[in-house]
């Protein structure tokens, strides 16, 4: 099998990480998001990350700082998300590459936690958990279970809180 090589993307990637996302959910919600997230204060390139496969992008994985509050005090976390695989890719261990990338990475920054919206039941394999064990919740309406939650160092996410995503997932999310 071919080496999947995981990198922070670069300016010459946008377009590639655009026909990633546009493939991966079958429309421009997530290419849009992304788009409108690199315009933010929120967005670190090295924290956004592409996946190679013979040179080619077949996947993206964005982390984006965001505030945990809790009781009049604030840290920031990270939040995952979108990942996505080019679908022709899929079932080749692209995506648990980059979410294990991104784990280390966030890790060796020395970010506390993570938290992602997502289908639970994949995130879970990676180490992540129900956000509720923490009181932990988010501005955006999405089911309870689809948020969860990972502590990088101990004890981080103890107080629990309130995470508030940046405006533009407010686009995916509208009630």
């Amino acid at each position: 099998m071919q080496q999947i090589v995981v990198r922070a993307e670069t300016p010459e990637d946008v377009r590639a990480i655009d026909v990633v996302n546009l493939s991966a959910f079958e429309g421009e919600a997530e290419a849009q998001l992304v788009s409108a997230l690199r315009e933010t204060v929120e967005f670190n390139r090295e924290l956004s990350l592409v996946a190679e496969l013979n040179g080619r992008i077949v996947g993206h994985v964005l982390l984006t700082r965001v505030p945990l509050r809790s009781g009049g005090n604030e840290k920031i976390v990270l939040a995952l998300g979108p990942m996505s695989v080019v679908p022709s890719q899929s079932h080749r261990g692209i995506g648990s590459e980059l979410i294990q990338t991104a784990i280390r990475l966030a890790r060796d920054k020395g970010y506390g936690a993570i938290v992602v919206l997502g289908h639970p039941d994949y995130y879970l394999r990676f180490g992540f958990s129900p956000a509720d064990r923490w009181q932990i919740t988010c501005n955006l309406p999405a089911p309870e279970d689809a948020l969860t939650a990972m502590e990088l160092v101990n004890d981080n996410l103890g107080s629990g809180g309130h995470v508030e995503y940046p405006h533009p997932f407010k686009a995916l999310y509208r009630e």
